[in-house]
């Protein structure tokens, strides 16, 4: 036993909970006419899944719900439960009952649920499937549809047949995965249009990533070359200022030394008796010669100032021209030379005259937009060139006044160290008590007069090494802003020579400067290059870059996929669709043999067989969203469709067909048919609906006989 029980709630006649239970191999429900028999049928067809409202003699969902009667209301809903005995797991489910329960509301939205639990139809088709029971009905046989198998086209014919040989499931997985074919070649369709759309943009990203790598490496090299040049340009620059400070040292001391001596000896002629007018002119030209010294001391040291801007100010000139040639050097794009064509046939339209002057004109005017549609980046250079020599021109005659400047402080101060020395011969010839203190003024005077121009001389050489001071920040402060704190760990390298030993400061100060020149117009030269690279935005590019290489390696991932899961799908179809064809041949085959047997049993002899027959079919079409007719079999304009046709021969008689038969040979052959059906595959229950009642009493008893 299989069947267990079905149970009707609501559903048609049946208003309140009703419940049969099969305990017997047997069941018979008995009568009256219009008790509701055929709704028990009926009954069986709902809960299974059937769709056709003309098979539930129904319109519409709502018409299966009980509508009231007498003093009973209308139900709001209907349900049929029907519970198998699964003992035997004939159903794939690991339980010993199964319930399979469909409830329809007056709405008709349907719910479908499996052991309590709810499923969706296919859920309850695809469990039982395996049974050889569904909605087709092969298994139900309703009052007055004893001949519908015969009735039916060849088409609904061979559907009926696959679901008795509980083929449907095959069917339904092959639909099932060319729905999900056609969704996942939408799907690959989709992923490639993205890839082609992404695809143009990856290439700009992978020059621009070109681009900055190459700036990466520059960088690199930049931080390499700044560490050589800063540290050796520090420890130089320490160890000049340490060694200018000693060599300042002994004369400053010595200065300071005859200062004080030079006091005492003007103390003791202050305090002499009889001063020498003289001797006083004397004092006051040695108060102007120092005055007119350092007078020209503070013109040289802005001269030095003024050298320095001008040397720095002469870098950056020299910087400049470079980027400008490397940029008049630039190859125009085909697409500036497009402009520049489109811009010649706009201005030629307004043309007429074609005199010299006109022509020039016309030229000049096409080149002078063409240089405008160059960009602004060359007119700034440019541009920046004429302030930059206009910058230096100004230090240069700031500088020439400055030289005249001391010119005219150094010829005055050599008149009056003229002045003096004619009094000094004139003072030595003199033979008074203030001998010996003149003596000592004029030899104070004369050592320190060496020693300021010692002192001068260092001076100059401070002011150079303040200059060189100066540059030194600036390049810093510039290598900083482009290569960031990295340069910074100049701070903790030691400068060595090629064998890795560590320079000493005599070492250091001793290298030419020529190299370390060479190596600043190296990092001059890579600066320029990593500005026309436009280094700045690297990390943003990088960024960019990989988010869309990551995108775009997503979706060639998913295109892989999907494309593997279209190619497993194909094969499954085609392995479903031979399954489908060797198992339908074969259960024709088995159907075949029963069939004739039954035929024989009720008809005393003759034939009856099933044939599969092949015709074909024009593609089906649907209506697209532009209104427009699309083939669902694209590929082929028609499809070949496979059918079942019935052949019987009766003893004793010329009838080689369907159409020549009565209507109770027509029942006995399609109830021979659907019996022969449930031998080759039986279902776990057979409905039959008064299906003899179309018959006399001879064909009743042949009908008995083939239930028995």
């Amino acid at each position: 036993m299989y069947l267990k029980s079905l149970e009707l709630s609501g559903f048609k006649s049946f208003a309140k909970r009703s419940t049969l239970t099969f305990a017997a191999p047997i069941s018979a429900i008995v009568g009256p006419n219009g008790s509701g028999k055929s709704n028990v049928a009926e009954a069986f067809r709902f809960v299974l899944g059937e769709q056709s409202m003309k098979s539930l003699r129904s319109k519409r969902g709502e018409d299966l719900i009980f509508n009231g009667a007498g003093e009973g209301g209308r139900a709001n809903r209907a349900s049929v439960k029907l519970v198998f005995d699964n003992s035997r797991h004939f159903l794939p489910l690991d339980f010993e009952e199964v319930s399979v329960e469909r409830i329809v509301y007056r709405d008709s939205l349907n719910e479908y649920s499996i052991n309590g639990s709810k499923v969706r139809l296919k859920d309850v088709v695809e469990l039982l499937a395996p049974a050889h029971i569904g909605a087709s009905g092969h298994h139900i046989i309703s009052q007055g549809e004893a001949d519908r198998i015969l009735n039916a086209s060849s088409r609904d014919r061979k559907e009926m047949i696959e679901d008795g040989l509980g083929l449907k499931i095959y069917q339904y997985k092959r639909l099932e995965s060319e729905r999900k074919l056609l969704k996942i070649d939408e799907n690959i369709k989709s992923v490639a249009s993205l890839r082609r759309e992404i695809a143009p943009h990856i290439r700009f990203l992978e020059r621009q990533v070109e681009k900055v790598e190459k700036a990466k490496a520059m960088k690199g090299q930049l931080v390499v070359l700044c560490t050589q040049y800063f540290s050796r340009e520090e420890a130089y620059l320490s160890a000049t200022r340490r060694a200018l400070d000693e060599k300042i040292k002994g004369p400053k001391e010595a200065l300071e030394k005859l200062e004080r001596e030079l006091a005492g000896a003007k103390k003791t002629l202050e305090g002499a008796s009889s001063k020498d007018e003289r001797l006083q002119e004397v004092i006051s030209l040695e108060g102007k010669i120092k005055a007119a010294r350092e007078e020209k001391d503070s013109l040289i040291r802005d001269l030095g100032r003024l050298e320095g801007e001008i040397t720095s100010s002469e870098k950056v000139r020299a910087r400049e021209e470079t980027l400008a040639r490397e940029r008049s050097q630039e190859s125009i794009s085909a697409d500036k030379l497009e402009s520049l064509i489109s811009l010649y046939e706009q201005e030629s339209k307004g043309a007429k005259d074609v005199t010299v002057p006109a022509l020039l004109s016309f030229i000049k005017k096409i080149l002078t937009g063409f240089r405008t549609l160059l960009g602004e980046s060359w007119q700034s250079v440019f541009s920046h060139d004429e302030d930059s020599k206009k910058e230096l021109q100004n230090l240069k005659e700031a500088k020439n006044a400055l030289e005249k400047k001391i010119t005219l402080t150094e010829i005055k101060e050599k008149e009056l160290e003229s002045i003096r020395v004619s009094l000094r011969k004139e003072i030595e010839e003199e033979k008074d008590s203030s001998r010996e203190a003149e003596k000592s003024i004029f030899r104070i005077i004369a050592e320190e007069n060496k020693i300021r121009g010692t002192l001068s001389a260092l001076s100059r050489e401070e002011e150079a090494l303040a200059r060189d001071r100066g540059s030194f920040t600036r390049e810093l402060e510039d290598a900083q802003n482009i290569i960031g704190q990295a340069v910074l760990e100049f701070k903790k390298t030691i400068p060595a020579d090629s064998s890795g030993r560590a320079l000493s400061r005599e070492e250091i100060t001793a290298i030419p400067r020529e190299e370390q020149e060479t190596r600043r117009r190296e990092i001059e030269k890579i600066k320029i290059r990593l500005e026309e690279a436009g280094a700045g935005e690297g990390e943003e590019i990088l960024k960019e870059y990989k988010e869309v290489s990551e995108r775009d390696a997503f979706l060639s991932r998913e295109l892989t996929d999907l494309e593997k899961s279209a190619q497993d799908l194909r094969i499954l179809i085609n392995d479903l669709g031979e399954k489908l064809r060797t198992e339908f041949a074969d259960g024709i085959t088995k159907i075949n043999i029963e069939f004739q047997k039954f035929f024989e049993l009720m008809f005393g002899g003759g034939t009856a067989s099933l044939s599969i027959t092949r015709e074909k079919r024009a593609a089906r079409a649907e209506i697209d969203e532009n209104g427009e007719e699309v083939s669902l079999e694209a590929e082929r304009e028609e499809k070949i469709e496979e059918g079942i046709e019935v052949s019987v021969s009766l003893p004793r008689k010329r009838i080689k067909g369907l159409m020549m038969l009565s209507g109770g040979e027509r029942a006995l052959t399609s109830i021979a048919l659907l019996f022969a059906m449930s031998q080759v595959k039986p279902p776990p229950f057979v409905v039959l609906d008064e299906t003899d009642a179309a018959l006399d009493e001879a064909n009743s008893r042949k009908y008995g006989d083939m239930v028995e």
